[in-house]
């Protein structure tokens, strides 16, 4: 359980640092591909075998992994984006509802056995994360606003579901590390390529903020997935559990943070969620 801890006060950090982003002028696209390349570095550190980068093209997982990295950049694109523009507890709240895609996943592909307490403990999982994430806001509202979150609903359950399927059949435990390095290296070079393009129509200017984001963000970004890959190793629990306990446990974390460090309001129905998460915990963790 203290590797699902870690996770989640890692992931929430995340929503955190987003919201730093807007305050302080960093640009999110390049901060997002400097911390690529320093969660990447942490997970080389981080490994304790020895690293043969000519071998890892070689590994059952590498081609899944480098997938993985193009789907992380896009979505950590979006998720700032929707940080930025309506809140960090809605970006929170629409990465974490997708915590229902992995579990069904898991209900299907690997015949995983959810007990009726535990399927009242999800649905109580997603009216909290709703509720939670229902906050007023001076921004005046508009359908297309709609779009933001559900990309990062659809990305995040991907990710959460792609993560799931790599611990479970391709990804051997004293390799995580280096798993989650090749898919940040890949995140990094699709970022690079991205910024080559673009450099044609406006040349790159040295920023660094920029640098200096990519840094602070990049160290939590990678810890968030180890310790979410050991949490998923855990056998008192199935996936199911773990994904549901993550997300909602992150739900809680990143809105109480959002209140600490940005003064966002919660009115009786965020409170109310928040309760409720609390209480689907307690029905997915002790029953």
């Amino acid at each position: 359980m203290l590797y699902l801890a870690l996770s989640v006060l890692f992931s929430s950090l995340i929503f955190v640092i987003f919201k730093l982003f807007n305050t302080y002028g960093v640009q999110t696209l390049y901060a997002i591909i400097t911390n690529y390349f320093v969660a990447c570095s942490v997970g080389l550190l981080v490994y304790n075998g020895d690293i043969k980068l000519a071998e890892i093209p070689s590994k059952n997982w590498f081609l899944g992994a480098l997938a993985l990295g193009i789907l992380f950049i896009l979505v950590f694109n979006v998720m700032a984006r929707t940080s930025q523009t309506l809140g960090v507890s809605v970006a929170s709240v629409a990465t974490k509802m997708s915590f229902v895609m992995p579990v069904i996943f898991g209900v299907i592909l690997y015949k995983e056995v959810v007990e009726p307490i535990k399927i009242v403990g999800i649905l109580v999982a997603i009216a909290a994360v709703y509720l939670a994430s229902l906050k007023t806001s001076t921004i005046k509202f508009h359908v297309s606003m709609l779009l933001l979150p559900l990309l990062v609903f659809l990305g995040s359950g991907a990710i959460d579901t792609a993560i799931k399927f790599f611990q479970e059949r391709l990804v051997p435990q004293e390799e995580f590390s280096i798993f989650s390095a090749t898919v940040f290296a890949a995140a990094a070079t699709t970022g690079i390529v991205f910024i080559a393009i673009n450099s044609f129509k406006k040349p790159l200017k040295k920023n660094y903020k920029n640098v200096l984001g990519g840094i602070v963000l990049g160290v939590p970004n990678f810890f968030s997935i180890f310790f979410l890959l050991k949490a998923l190793q855990f056998e008192g629990l199935t996936s199911a559990a773990i994904f549901t306990l993550n997300n909602v446990a992150i739900v809680m974390v990143s809105t109480l943070f959002g209140i600490l460090f940005f003064r966002e309001k919660l009115s009786l129905k965020n409170w109310t969620g928040v309760a409720l998460a609390v209480v689907s915990i307690l029905l997915v963790a002790l029953f």
